[in-house]
C-alpha cells in the first residue's frame, strides 16, 4: 500500500533529523513542500512537527538561492535563540499566580483551575507592575500552569421527590391505556410570548450579502399590535398539532378554548366516538395544577360535551420531558427564526 505524503516525509525525517543542523533542516523541509506542491507546507508541518513559519522561510531561501545571509557558517548553539520572558523576568510567574490567586476557582491542589479575568486584563496589570507581557503570552503562561476557559457547569439540582419518578411511570402507563382505548392523550403548553411588529427575531436566513432585514432598534410594545401568545396542543399518537394564537394574556379561559377548538376541529375526526381525553401539561402557567380557574374551564367544557377529561401534571423542574417542547415547539422556532413577526398571521 503506497504511504500518505505526510508518512512518507515523516519516515524520511527521522532517518536524517539527528544529522540535520538548524539550516539544513529548514532547506530541506521547504525542498520537500516544494516537491509536494499544494497543501505541502502544511503536510511537511503535519509530518516533522516543524512550524509553517519555518518551511515557508526555507522555501524563501531556495527561491532565491543567491542571497546568503552575512553568518551562513554559524550555528546556533543548543538552548539558542530568544530567551523567554519567564526566564529573563523570573517573577513574572509569580505575580501572574498572585494576580489569579483572589479569582481563582477549584481546588489549587487539582491539575485544572480556571480565572474569570481576560487575559488582556492581566497583561495591562502585569506591564503595570514592571512586567511587560502581551495577553497571547499570558494566555500561554496560564495553560501551563494549569488554568483553562470554562463557563458554569449546572450540577446541584436539590433534594429529588421520592415520587417523581412514580409520576413520570404514571403518565406513561395512562397515555398507553388511552391509546389503547382509541382515545386522545395531548400534550399542551404555552410557547413564549412574541412581539408583534418589525422587531428582532433570533437566527439566521440565508440573504443576499450586506442586505439584512431592518429591524426597530428598540422593543418597545406596539399598542396596536400588542404580542402574539401561542398555546399549542399536541397529539403524539398522530404526530399532527394545533396552536392557537393569543393577543392579550395567556388565560385559564385561553387554553380551555384553545383545545376546544382542537377538539371540534381535528380531535372529533381524528377520534371519533371517544367520549375520553387525556391532558398532559406543565404544574404552572395558565395550565398549571394549582390553577381553579383551569380546572372550573375544563369542568364545564366537559359538561357541556358529555367528556371525562384526565388531566396529568409533570412534576416542577421536569417540563422538558412534555413531548409538545421538542416534537413541536421547535419547529415553529425553526420555522420564524430571523424574520420578524410582523402580524398575528405569521
Amino acid at each position: 500500500m503506497k504511504a500518505l505524503p505526510h508518512q512518507a516525509v515523516h519516515n524520511r525525517y527521522v532517518r536524517i533529523k539527528d544529522r540535520l543542523t538548524e539550516k539544513s533542516r529548514r532547506l530541506w523541509a521547504g525542498s520537500e513542500a516544494l516537491e509536494l506542491g499544494y497543501g505541502g507546507v502544511r503536510a511537511v508541518a503535519r509530518a516533522t512537527g516543524l512550524s509553517p513559519i519555518t518551511i515557508q522561510k526555507g522555501m524563501e531561501e531556495l527561491a532565491s538561492p543567491g542571497a546568503e545571509d552575512s553568518a551562513s557558517g554559524r550555528q546556533r548553539g543548543p538552548r539558542g535563540g530568544r530567551k523567554t520572558l519567564t526566564s529573563k523576568d523570573p517573577a513574572l510567574a509569580d505575580a501572574l499566580d498572585k494576580l489569579m490567586e483572589p479569582r481563582t476557582g477549584g481546588d489549587p491542589m487539582r491539575p485544572l483551575r480556571w480565572s474569570c479575568k481576560s487575559t488582556g486584563q492581566l497583561a495591562r496589570e502585569l506591564t503595570r507592575q514592571g512586567h511587560p507581557v502581551s495577553a497571547d503570552t499570558v494566555g500561554r503562561l496560564l495553560k501551563a500552569e494549569g488554568y483553562s476557559l470554562q463557563g458554569n457547569r449546572k450540577r446541584f439540582e436539590g433534594k429529588q421527590h421520592p415520587d417523581r419518578n412514580a409520576q413520570f411511570e404514571y403518565i406513561a402507563d395512562t397515555v398507553e391505556a388511552f391509546q389503547s382505548r382509541d382515545c386522545p392523550a395531548i400534550s399542551v403548553d404555552t410557547k413564549k410570548k412574541e412581539l408583534v411588529g418589525n422587531y428582532l427575531n433570533r437566527g439566521r436566513e440565508w440573504t443576499p450579502k450586506g442586505g439584512p432585514v431592518e429591524v426597530e432598534a428598540y422593543d418597545f410594545i406596539d399598542a396596536n399590535l400588542g404580542k402574539a401568545i401561542p398555546y399549542g396542543i399536541y397529539d403524539p399518537a398522530h404526530n399532527l398539532g394545533w396552536v392557537s394564537v393569543g393577543t392579550d394574556h395567556d388565560t385559564a379561559q385561553f387554553a380551555v378554548k384553545s383545545i376546544r377548538r382542537w377538539w371540534e376541529e381535528m380531535g372529533e375526526w381524528l377520534y371519533p366516538g371517544a367520549k375520553e381525553i387525556m391532558i398532559m401539561a406543565d404544574g404552572g402557567g395558565s395550565n398549571g395544577s394549582r390553577c381553579r380557574l383551569w380546572k372550573k374551564c375544563l369542568q364545564d367544557w366537559a359538561d357541556e360535551e358529555g367528556l371525562s377529561i384526565l388531566v396529568c401534571h409533570f412534576p416542577p423542574g421536569t417540563s422538558k420531558w412534555n413531548k409538545i417542547e421538542h416534537r413541536m415547539f421547535c419547529h415553529i422556532t425553526r420555522n420564524w427564526r430571523g424574520r420578524p413577526l410582523v402580524s398575528h398571521e405569521v
